[in-house]
């Protein structure tokens, strides 16, 4: 649980990334998003791959599972992995798609 946020509103995501400032070396930085407590992507999640910035370019994108998020559901990030040589740092995610009127 490195951050958290409630939604104050129902969301329909329509995709996810991640950015960080400093990148990892040695391994991955790996990301998984939870609503309530249950992992909305299946895998490891969110993948910024070793010496990158952003998930964009990941050789493995992340696969959302669970589109549809509640109102006033709690948002949680986890960091899985944060490389192994050099931790990556600075680490933005971002969550994109829309209200549900």
């Amino acid at each position: 649980n490195k951050a958290q946020i409630r939604l104050p509103f129902q969301f329909e995501l329509t995709s996810i990334t991640a950015n960080v400032n400093v990148a990892s070396t040695g391994a991955d930085i790996n990301v998984q998003v939870q609503e309530d407590g249950v992992d909305i992507m299946s895998g490891v999640g969110i993948t910024i791959d070793a010496t990158e910035l952003t998930s964009e370019t990941s050789a493995t994108p992340p696969s959302i599972t669970d589109s549809t998020l509640a109102s006033n559901s709690i948002i949680s990030i986890d960091l899985d992995q944060i490389g192994s040589t050099l931790a990556g740092s600075g680490l933005k995610v971002n969550l994109i798609g829309y209200r549900v009127v």
